[in-house]
């Protein structure tokens, strides 16, 4: 298994700054470890989740530390594993669930949902998301558990090894502080073609978007349509199929759709997909031809497949990248919540900056035909323009923050003469990154360079002093 500390920070492994698992406690649940970072995984304790975190067992003070080796109560990498793969309780046990929660409910509605009025399809989508706002877990608006659980990780094991800074590559290139991701899923006929209108729309502002084309029945996907979109350096990805909601109802049903998935997948030359209405089973993703995907949110709150990876990075899934949605969607915020500004869309990017996160966002050129809607998207994209300019804010495409995320995974920091220097392609736009322990919490700063000074630091020679983790864990096992 992939460390996750070592996944997420690039930092040289020779450090050896990840702990060793201590004996797992037996039951699973929910448990916090550190403010702010509620966790899923082996906990000795069964306690009902509560709102924001507070109420559950706090594992930091089962943390031991001997001399230079840190032992924590539960594995590190499963933790992150199973948020990012949504592998813990639903919150469906405690909450009254409606009758569209049933799966043979949910065939039934997507089977007419074509022929049903606007207004009633909304009313029937209130009716499913009313209980939204007393979901505990993941935490509203941003869940950033993943990344709250591995900075007090890599603080715990700094102190244990007395060291006040680590080196790491940074996030994001050329030192940005955070990226955004803009896109569009174009659900009907309507939306095809607003998309020019759209395009001149993001251009006015600078930004390059990705737009998701439906391939079979809500519409015709013209070659020309295609063309245009790259011909003005945005991106084409696949969106579901036909946009029925039914892709993951079965295994069988699934690879039957999978196989005409991967053809238009080629057919349009796209290297992303995203699933109609955001339902996923990330257990089947290894047999669609792509190269990544869009489809798992943060907080599934107000989608109708609720959970949520709990993080606001990229992350793999297999050979395929994962860029989850950090960010309300504008059907959501305009027609169940009712909201016609971005004062949500602000606070949630304000959260995700907090960690120096990815902010993602899906548009439809459906509802932004309407004037009030595209009103307030404007106003978004004037204010990542404006964070772009004042804050080193990356706007990408999700393309661009796949190709580097898989660069930057590839990459290598190396001591070599008093210097940290990153290795492998790609490193020209990357800098170097330190995480360093302030007032008891992780703090971080960017170098302007991929290389940089190692200080006065007492970092050992070529790390020959240093246990690898495997010796320390069989050290911990025969009681050394």
């Amino acid at each position: 298994m992939t460390n996750a500390l070592i996944e997420f920070y690039r930092c040289p492994e020779e450090l050896g700054i990840f702990p060793s698992p201590g004996e797992l406690c037996p039951q699973p649940g929910y448990f916090s470890f550190g403010p702010g970072a509620v966790c899923y995984g082996q906990s000795a304790f069964k306690s009902p989740i509560k709102v924001n975190g507070t109420g559950l067992p706090d594992l930091v003070e089962y943390a031991v530390s001997q001399g230079s080796s840190l032992r924590l109560p539960f594995d590190a990498s499963t933790i992150v594993d199973n948020l990012r793969l949504e592998r813990y309780p639903t919150n469906g046990d405690a909450v009254t669930m409606s009758l569209l929660s049933s799966e043979a409910a949910r065939r039934v509605y997507y089977s007419f949902r074509p022929m049903l009025p606007v207004r009633l399809r909304q009313m029937l989508q209130k009716l499913y998301l009313r209980d939204w706002s007393r979901l505990a877990f993941p935490i509203w608006p941003v869940d950033t558990s993943v990344e709250r659980t591995l900075e007090m990780i890599l603080l715990l094991s700094m102190k244990a090894r007395k060291l006040t800074r680590i080196p790491f590559i940074w996030f994001w290139p050329d030192g940005a502080a955070s990226s955004a991701v803009v896109t569009h899923d174009v659900e009907t006929s309507a939306g095809v073609n607003f998309i020019p209108r759209l395009m001149d729309v993001d251009d006015a502002f600078d930004v390059k978007t990705a737009f998701q084309l439906v391939p079979e029945e809500r519409y015709k996907v013209p070659r020309t349509v295609l063309e245009v979109i790259r011909e003005r350096h945005c991106e084409v990805n696949v969106h579901g199929l036909n946009h029925d909601g039914n892709l993951f109802r079965d295994r069988k049903t699934f690879l039957r759709h999978a196989r005409l998935i991967n053809r238009y997948v080629q057919d349009f030359g796209a290297e992303g997909f995203r699933s109609a209405c955001l339902y996923r089973n990330l257990n089947w993703y290894e047999e669609l031809n792509i190269s990544y995907d869009m489809s798992v949110p943060n907080v599934a709150h107000l989608e109708p497949q609720r959970g949520g990876c709990c993080t606001v990075f990229p992350y793999f899934i297999g050979r395929i990248l994962e860029l989850p949605l950090t960010t309300v969607q504008d059907y959501s915020l305009f027609h169940i919540l009712g909201e016609y500004s971005i004062d949500l869309w602000k606070r949630q990017i304000d959260l995700v900056m907090e960690k120096h996160g990815m902010l993602s966002f899906i548009t439809h050129p459906d509802y932004l035909v309407d004037e009030r809607a595209l009103s307030v998207y404007k106003t978004l994209l004037g204010y990542l323009s404006q964070l772009r300019s004042e804050q080193n804010v990356w706007i990408a495409r999700p393309g661009d923050v796949n190709r580097w995320w898989r660069e930057r995974s590839s990459m290598k920091l190396v001591l070599e003469e008093s210097k940290w220097r990153i290795k492998g392609p790609g490193r020209e736009r990357a800098r170097i990154g330190f995480a360093c322990i302030k007032n008891d919490h992780i703090e971080y700063t960017v170098e302007k360079s991929y290389e940089a000074s190692a200080g006065d630091e007492s970092w050992p020679n070529s790390f020959s002093n240093w246990k690898h983790p495997s010796e320390s864990l069989a050290s911990f096992r025969e009681g050394g």
